[in-house]
Parts: structure tokens; sequence; C-alpha cells
């Protein structure tokens, strides 16, 4: 049996509002109502200052959607929102830092402590959480995202993965990974894995050739559920391989994700350095800590003749940063094999490890543990993530 809109509209129409008041769909406190897979997903919009005391609502709302034949799953989240219509975004602040374990410790992570800045926890067992952003798509965030994480591993640390790009998932494809998540309890999803990381992402979630037609609000409790309700377990940095841009779902992303800090990748020209400057300045808004910049595409060498060329030139970023008094954190030429392997779903840092293109992802993930660290050192380490 096919499940519609209109079903699940009628029968959350059962579900009363705040006060027991009409219900939550007459009251037009639901956002628009996603159907893949027979999985329902919908947020349901509440006045920030009782947004706290909600959760029951929520879990009648997702217990009347899942009893309905055919449905096999529902991300039902609460929105608060402004009285400007704007998504609530809690204040930032500084976190209490936490230890962190070094690449050669065999301690495991320590939870992460709840976030002094209201509406805002920790994840347990998760060490730091790192953004990596660029302001404009195109410029490989993705796989810069999926060899930090391995280049991370490759130094002895516990990683994984949230494939934050809702629109256009990367990591199934990256990482050669196929199938569903499992769930033991039918609530807590088990993470992916492959190479020793450990993966979620909406590419597990729906077909790859479905659609996200989604708004704002919809995202984010996508993206809630697939930080919140993942069996992570301890690790030492989750990478959150974030949307491209500074739209309003990345604003909301990096406001209210407690972040350790953030990687912006951006190619040396002055028109993807001009999108770049707008992350940068996004993250030093919102009072997240800028690990540095990495210049992908940075020169190519031919194969044939060993000549290099600067295709969409070169320096630029390290300039960028050198400006901005940000770390500079890498170049990464533009290889036949990095693209290749990615497309193979064999990233080049563990398909060809001791490669010079390896070494240089190895490298830069040392550069992003010592800015953490540094980072936790002077009283500005970073929080844990959590979506309003």
């Amino acid at each position: 049996m096919s499940v519609t809109k209109e079903v699940v509209t009628e029968r959350l129409r059962s579900v009363s509002g705040p006060d027991f008041s009409g219900n939550i769909v007459d009251l037009g406190m639901l956002s628009e109502i996603f159907i893949a897979d027979g999985k329902v997903f919908f947020s349901i919009t509440v006045p920030a200052e009782r947004a706290d005391h909600m959760e029951p609502l929520r879990a009648a709302a997702e217990r009347v959607v899942k009893a309905i034949p055919g449905v096999n799953g529902a991300v039902v989240t609460l929105t608060a929102e402004k009285k400007g219509g704007g998504m609530e975004a809690a204040p930032p602040a500084r976190p209490t830092p936490q230890p962190r374990p070094t690449p050669s410790s065999a301690r495991a992570p320590q939870p992460a402590p709840p976030s002094r800045s209201p509406g805002k926890r920790g994840v347990p067992g998760i060490g730091a959480i790192v953004a990596v952003a660029s302001g404009k798509g195109g410029v490989g965030k993705s796989t810069t995202s999926v060899n930090l994480a391995l280049g991370l591993a490759a130094n002895g640390l516990k990683v994984g993965v949230l494939d934050a790009d809702i629109y256009g998932p990367s990591m199934p494809k990256l990482l050669g990974i196929h199938g569903r998540p499992e769930s033991a309890d039918g609530k807590i999803l088990k993470p992916m894995q492959n190479y020793g990381l450990k993966v979620m992402s909406m590419g597990f979630l729906v077909d790859e050739e479905t659609p996200m037609i989604w708004r704002g609000p919809m995202v984010v409790s996508a993206l809630t559920q697939m930080l919140r309700e993942v069996e992570w377990g301890q690790l030492d940095v989750l990478v959150v391989d974030m949307p491209p841009g500074t739209g309003d779902a990345q604003l909301t992303m990096a406001q209210q994700v407690p972040l350790a800090g953030a990687v912006i990748v951006s190619t040396p020209q002055d028109l993807a350095l001009i999108d770049a400057r707008k992350g940068l300045n996004m993250f030093r808004k919102v009072d997240v800590p800028l690990l540095g910049i990495v210049e992908n595409m940075s020169y190519f060498i031919a194969p044939d003749t060993g000549k290099r060329y600067d295709i969409f030139g070169h320096g630029g970023a390290r300039r960028e940063a050198e400006r901005l008094g940000v770390a500079f954190l890498g170049e990464v030429p533009l290889e036949m094999g990095i693209r290749e392997s990615s497309d193979a779903g064999k990233p080049v840092t563990v398909s060809r490890p001791e490669g010079p293109e390896a070494r240089i992802y190895r490298d830069i993930a040392a550069k992003v543990w010592q800015r953490l660290e540094e980072e936790k050192n002077a009283g500005s380490g970073g929080p844990a993530i959590v979506f309003e």
C-alpha cells in the first residue's frame, strides 16, 4: 500500500496541539510532508519558549504516522521559530574545553559536555566535530572531506563522517558503500562502515535518483536524526561534509551546531575565493574556530611530460589565508588518480596510501588535529552538534 501526504495529514489531525487546543494540522504547525521509500519526513513548528516541553507532542505525532499501513519509518522533529518567521538560533558562545586524546593515546574520547548555550548539548562519545565547508559547489569539498577523514584515521584516530549535504549526498559513492543502515531497536540507526570510518548519509536512506525537494526545516530535521539517532560509539573526530554555499541551512547549522572548528575548501581562482570568504565570515560571525584553508585543484602535472600547469591560477588560497590570519593547511593537485579513485569508491588515501596525494591529505589531517589541540589549549575548543 502506497502512503500519500493526504493520508498522513488526515491521521495527524488526531494529534492535539499545545494545551490540547485544536490539532497540529489545523493550527498550521506542520511543515511540508515528504515521503520516500515508505519513510515520512516532516517537522512541527512550536513556540520557541516552550520547545523544551514539546517532546510528548512530537512523540505522539511520530506514533500516529508509524501506525499507518505502508509506513516504514518516520522522521519527526520540532522546529522553533521566532516571531519574525526565522529559525530560532541559539546565541553563540564558547564551550567549556574538553580533553581530547592524542593520536597515539589508547584512551577513549571523553563524552562531549553539555554546552552552556541554551538549546545545545554535546554528542556523547564524540571528542570533536569538524565542519568541512566551501562557499560554492564544484571545488572538491566532499572529496576533501572523505580524504581528510581517512587521513585522520591513518594518523591513528577513530573517525566518523556525517554527510550533511542532503540535496547531493556523496559519501555512499565516494566510500563505495551500498545498502541501508540497520537498527537494533527500531529507533537508533547503526552507521555504515568502510575503510575504518563510520558513516551516515541521506544517500543510504533514499534511492539515488529520488529528488530531495525540501525546505530548510525539513533539512534540519533529517540532519538531526542522522546525528542524534545514530550509534556513533566512541570517536575522536566526526567530520561533517557541509552543504556548499552560505544559505539558510548552512547558517542554521553553523549557529546551532557547536563545532570544534571549520575547514574551508577553495580553488585558487579569484571567483572561488570570493565565495570562500563568505564561508569564512559566516563561521567567524557565529564564533566557530577556523582551522584553516585547503587549496584544492591547486596545480596540474602533465602525466606525459611532467610539466606543471596552474590551470586555475596558484597560491590564491594561501595568500587569502595569510591576509585573513588563518592557517593554510595545504595544496591538493588536480590529479586524474584522485578523480578516478573517488568515482570507484576507493579514495586515494586508501587506494594508494604511499602515493604523493595520500601523503598530502595525511599532512593536512595532521595540521587539522594540531589546530584542534591549539584551540583546546587556548580555551576555545569546540562543542558538539545540535539542530532546533
